[in-house]
């Protein structure tokens, strides 16, 4: 694919999928809030480096709220895909979803949007391939993305950043 034309978020997107074990809780029995973290971020990682096809690191990560806990045996599925990219920085979403393979059944547990920097051969940052969508709700997706782009400036520029 020619660099220049971009890259299709179908290309970013990545599932990891995890069993819970009794190491990853904490002692009320459910799974420590830091491990679904440290997978959310791992699984962003992911479909960033997918995207841009070189080292990124982690800027940010927005309010992360769980919904429902997770137990030991649960199959967690962190779902992944870029949603915007800037000059040098890219925003993945990340939807937690647990499954009891006992019933079954599925469950939304959490949701998160990171911001990525791509980091060049040298360490610094490097231009982000452009992003194209290729559904409406890509498209969506890249629209709201911006907007929380915009809001996280604003933000910043009024703490004095």
């Amino acid at each position: 694919m020619d660099e220049r034309q971009g890259r299709p978020v179908g290309e970013s997107r990545f599932v990891l999928t995890r069993m819970m074990e009794p190491q990853d809780t904490n002692p009320f029995g459910s799974v420590h809030g830091g491990v679904i973290m440290k997978n959310i971020d791992v699984a962003a990682a992911v479909a960033a480096m997918r995207h841009c096809r070189c080292n990124t690191v982690t800027v940010s990560i927005d309010r992360l709220d769980f919904h429902l806990p997770v137990k030991v045996g649960d199959l967690v599925f962190f779902k992944s895909s870029v949603n915007g990219v800037g000059r040098t920085s890219l925003e993945v979403g990340v939807r937690v979803e647990v499954e009891n393979l006992y019933t079954g059944k599925i469950s939304h547990v959490a949701s998160a949007y990171l911001t990525f920097v791509s980091m060049g051969p040298d360490n610094h940052p490097t231009e982000t391939p452009r992003l194209i969508p290729e559904t409406q709700d890509d498209q969506r997706r890249m629209e709201e993305a911006e907007e929380r782009r915009q809001a996280r400036a604003r933000a910043k520029a009024e703490a004095g950043g």
